[in-house]
C-alpha cells in the first residue's frame, strides 16, 4: 500500500490531501493532556452515545446504537463481519458523521466537535495506512509534525525504543512483516499522547506471540490512563478486555464485563468427548432445548437456554460408553453463537 492509501487512512488527521497544509496551523494546537481513570465520583465517561445510525444508500449499517465507555479501561468491540464495528468506530473518532443520534467522545460532541476529538484520539485502521516508501523513523516523524509533537526527536526515539523498533528505524515500512507493521502503526497512533485509542482489528493475521506482545502494550497504555476501544474476532482477546460489546446487523446485542455477559446468558452447557461425535451431533440437532451443537477441537459443546429440556434431550445418550459428558459453564463463544443465532431468528 503506497501513499494514496496512506492518505485515506490518515483522514483522522485531515479530511483531504489538499487541505493538509492549509490546516497546518490548526494541527499545531494539538492537545496532549491525558485523561484520568474513571472513578466512582461520576467522572464523565470517555464515550457516551445513543441512537446512533448510519446509512449508505438504502442499507442501514448502524441502527439505534447506544454505548457508554468509562475512561481508562479496555473496551472490546466484537461481532461478525459486516456488523457495523468499523463504521461505529469511524463515527466515534470523527471520520464519519452519524445520520441520526447524539453523543460525546472525550467530552466533545461527535457531530459538532469532530476536529477536537480527532486531535485527542489515536486511530489504527484495519489495513496498514502509513507510507510504504518511508522508513520507520520517517513515518513517525511525519505523523509527529502533523500533530506538532515537541520535542519531536525525543518523542520519536522514545517510541522507537518502547516498541522495539530502534534497530529497524532505517527500514522502509513496506518491507516490514505484518507484526512489525502493526507495531509501527500503534506507535504512530500513540505518538501524540492521545487520551483515546481506537484500534480496528489490530491483530488480524498476526502470529500468536506477536498478538500476546501487542496486548501487553495495550494493557500498559490502559494502565497509564488511556481509554482503549478495540475490535477483535478472537475470544481470548475479548477476555482480556474490561468490558465488551457484541454487535450484529448494526445493533448492540450484548454489553458488560465477560463475567456479566456469560452470567446473564442463562445458558446451560455440556462438553462431550469420545468417539463418533459426528454421529452424536446429528442425533442431537434440533432436539428440544438444544440451541447449539458445535465442535470445539476434540470435544463438542451442547448448549441451550432451557436447562430441564436440554437434560431431557441428552438423557438417552449419556449412558452410551462412547461418550463422556461433563457439565460446564458456557464459554464466551457459546454465548456469542447462541446470541447471533437467536437474533437472526428474530429478524426473519
Amino acid at each position: 500500500m503506497g501513499r494514496n492509501a496512506g492518505i485515506a487512512s490518515r483522514a483522522l488527521l485531515t479530511p483531504t490531501l489538499s487541505s493538509r497544509w492549509e490546516d497546518w496551523g490548526k494541527y499545531r494546537r494539538v492537545m496532549s493532556a491525558m485523561t484520568s481513570v474513571t472513578t466512582a465520583d461520576g467522572t464523565e465517561p470517555a464515550i457516551r452515545v445513543s441512537g446512533l445510525a448510519k446509512r449508505f444508500g438504502a442499507r442501514t449499517v448502524v441502527d439505534d446504537f447506544a454505548m457508554t465507555v468509562p475512561r481508562g479501561g479496555i473496551f472490546g468491540f466484537l461481532g461478525p463481519n459486516g456488523s457495523g464495528k468499523t463504521t461505529t468506530i469511524r463515527m466515534l473518532c470523527g471520520l464519519l458523521t452519524p445520520d441520526a443520534g447524539r453523543g460525546t467522545c472525550l467530552g466533545f460532541d461527535i457531530c459538532r466537535e469532530a476536529d477536537e476529538i480527532k486531535k485527542r484520539s489515536g486511530y489504527m485502521p484495519q489495513r496498514f495506512g502509513l507510507y510504504d516508501d518511508l522508513t520507520v523513523r520517517e513515518n513517525l516523524e511525519f505523523i509527529g509534525r502533523m500533530y506538532d509533537v515537541r520535542p519531536l526527536k525525543d518523542r520519536t526515539n522514545e517510541m522507537l525504543e518502547r516498541f522495539d523498533l530502534a534497530d529497524r528505524r532505517a527500514q522502509r515500512a513496506g518491507t516490514l512483516s505484518g507484526g512489525w507493521k502493526q507495531r509501527l502503526a500503534l506507535a504512530a497512533a500513540v505518538l501524540h499522547r492521545p487520551a483515546l485509542l481506537l484500534l480496528d482489528e489490530p491483530t488480524a493475521g498476526v502470529d500468536p506471540n506477536a498478538r500476546r506482545e501487542f496486548w501487553e502494550m495495550i494493557h500498559e497504555f490502559a494502565a497509564e490512563g488511556v481509554t482503549v476501544l478495540v475490535s477483535t474476532h478472537y475470544m481470548d482477546e475479548a477476555e482480556r478486555c474490561h468490558r465488551i460489546a457484541y454487535l450484529a446487523w448494526g445493533r448492540l446485542l450484548l454489553e458488560g464485563s465477560v463475567a456479566e455477559v456469560i452470567g446473564r446468558s442463562g445458558l446451560t452447557s455440556w462438553i462431550v468427548t469420545g468417539a463418533d461425535l459426528d454421529e452424536l451431533r446429528a442425533a442431537l440437532h434440533g432436539r428440544p432445548g438444544i440451541d447449539l451443537v458445535a465442535a470445539f477441537g476434540v470435544a463438542m459443546h451442547v448448549t441451550g437456554a432451557d436447562a430441564a429440556a436440554i437434560e431431557q434431550s441428552i438423557a438417552p445418550y449419556r449412558d452410551d460408553p462412547r461418550w463422556r459428558w461433563e457439565k460446564a459453564a458456557p464459554t464466551l463463544e457459546d454465548v456469542f453463537i447462541h446470541t447471533l443465532k437467536r437474533a437472526g431468528a428474530d429478524r426473519q
